[in-house]
């Protein structure tokens, strides 16, 4: 199969799981390697974090981050070794800087140390408690949004998440959320679900986080990518380096715009959307975007070997 109906698609925040990396890492030297690089470039040991846990421990944002990054980046040199090539990376929210360093654009240990401090960053942003995020099930875009805005009152509360026709998650002050989570059901969503989440991602109220991040991405070389990357905030292919520094910038104040990122995917000709990292989020989000496109996913050795055979 040609590289070119296929893209590799990185997971974010919510797809970690204790346990996750260590098939591959004793299976694959390349992985294992992987996880050895971020352990150096972070000071500690975070592979004994995702191979072993605690849970809670791997829940916290700053461990959270670099552990997918790693995690996903591990599974796609596997991949890579195996000959599997993608004419287009994307990345859920943190996924975008999985799909950077596998696009070429930044250097592995790079991305590692700057999503824990971007993790760190969103955490301090907001004290706990003061934000809430919502999944709104089942309820169009123009019509979540409106909720938002008849729910804010002087808050913040803006769609944070466009993951899907049948999912669009909202991010602000609790109260807001609240009171947009509610609304929304009377308006005829058919679920409003808090999340357990830890700050309000995505939203206006991170702009203390992105200020800081800016000033971290600004210190980093930025390499043109040598695949498109297709950038959440705007869902357009970003083909150079300055350009995907300030996409990452924005990306964590602006919405993730998932579904409309997948979209443009298809309409550049993919077919075969590969899910490079733990778990099987995005693969589950496909069949809400486009169940005709084949979805596979590499968060296990079965799984990775399933893709490598539906792909090469």
């Amino acid at each position: 199969m040609t590289t070119t109906n296929i893209a590799f698609l990185f997971p974010g925040q919510g797809s970690q799981a204790v346990g996750m990396g260590k098939e591959l890492a004793e299976k694959y030297p390349v992985a294992k390697q992987t996880f050895e690089e971020a352990d150096e470039a972070l000071g500690y040991k975070l592979s004994q974090l995702c191979f072993e846990g605690p849970e809670d421990q791997l829940k916290l944002t700053e461990i959270t981050q670099p552990a997918i990054l790693t995690a996903s980046i591990a599974a796609w040199r596997v991949l890579q070794e195996k000959g599997a090539r993608a004419a287009f990376v994307a990345g859920h929210s943190l996924g975008e800087y999985s799909a950077q360093v596998a696009a070429g654009t930044l250097a592995f240990a790079d991305a590692v140390r700057t999503v824990r401090n971007r993790g760190k960053y969103m955490q301090e942003a907001v004290p706990v408690g003061v934000g809430a995020m919502a999944a709104i099930l089942g309820m169009e875009f123009e019509k979540v949004a409106a909720v938002c805005s008849d729910a804010a009152q002087g808050e913040v509360c803006e769609p944070a998440n466009l993951n899907s026709p049948e999912q669009i998650v909202i991010s602000g002050h609790k109260g807001a959320v609240e009171r947009a989570a509610q609304l929304a059901g009377e308006r005829g969503a058919k679920r409003a679900v808090m999340l357990p989440v830890s700050a309000p991602f995505h939203c206006s109220l991170m702009k203390p986080a992105q200020d800081r991040l800016a000033a971290d991405l600004q210190n980093l070389t930025f390499h043109p990518p040598q695949v498109p990357v297709i950038c959440n905030v705007d869902a357009e292919a970003v083909s150079d380096g300055d350009r995907s520094r300030d996409a990452l910038v924005r990306q964590v104040t602006g919405s993730v715009k998932w579904a409309p990122s997948v979209r443009l995917l298809i309409a550049k000709g993919v077919e075969t959307f590969v899910e490079v990292g733990p778990g099987k989020v995005l693969s589950g989000l496909m069949r809400q975007i486009d169940r005709s496109k084949k979805a596979l996913s590499t968060g296990d050795e079965a799984a990775l070997q399933k893709t490598l055979e539906g792909i090469l």
